[in-house]
């Protein structure tokens, strides 16, 4: 639990430190955007490949239950995680889903981290999930704050549907080729039951 624990402190303290603007352009300022992106990309991939080991190794070899979630938790995180793939689809193609959601990446990493709350019972996946998800809900202050979408193109939707659209079949593709292919690959832990 150690590796996924320091995985979490560095992914996440990085991503907040990007929340302290000041700061952040001091740094920038110091040694310049391209390094700084660097060292971003670095730290967070460290993060994320720490996380990824420190989970693996905690699921295999230390695994402790805090409570056992009802089966119907795992179809509504079913549910969730598709709406979560929109979400995350629809931050890259500006509609009314967007201005809806006014930040969607963030929308989506709370509903993808509320989902695998509520699937799973586990203290690792407890930490993991919940550290995400407090993540998620202050960076989005933080963005509140900053008021973000005024900086990029303020609120109006554009014309059409077609992003919208774009976003839901994008999303939907992207969630069908994690749940059947991908999260059992990458993750080690079937979406969908299996058949004996």
């Amino acid at each position: 639990m150690t590796l996924l624990i320091v995985g979490l402190v560095l992914f996440l303290g990085i991503h907040s430190f990007s929340m302290a603007r000041g700061r952040r352009a001091e740094l920038i300022g110091r040694i310049g955007e391209g390094p700084y992106k660097g060292l971003y990309s670095i730290l967070s991939l460290a993060g994320i490949v720490l996380i990824a080991i420190g989970f693996g190794h905690y699921r295999a070899n230390g695994y402790i239950p805090v409570w056992d979630p009802p089966v119907w938790t795992r179809h509504l995180a079913l549910l969730l995680v598709w709406l979560a793939f929109i979400c995350i689809a629809a931050a890259y193609l500006p509609g009314r889903i967007k201005t809806a959601l006014k930040h969607p990446m963030l929308a989506g990493v709370k509903i993808w981290a509320v989902a695998h709350l509520l699937a799973n019972g586990d203290l690792g996946s407890i930490l993991l999930f919940g550290s995400i998800l407090i993540w998620a809900v202050l960076a989005r202050i933080s963005a509140k704050r900053r008021d973000v979408a005024a900086q990029h193109g303020g609120t109006a939707a554009p014309a059409g549907w077609r992003n919208d659209v774009l976003a839901v079949v994008i999303g939907t593709l992207a969630y069908l080729a994690f749940a059947f292919w991908l999260h059992p690959w990458l993750i080690g832990v079937p979406v969908l039951p299996t058949r004996a």
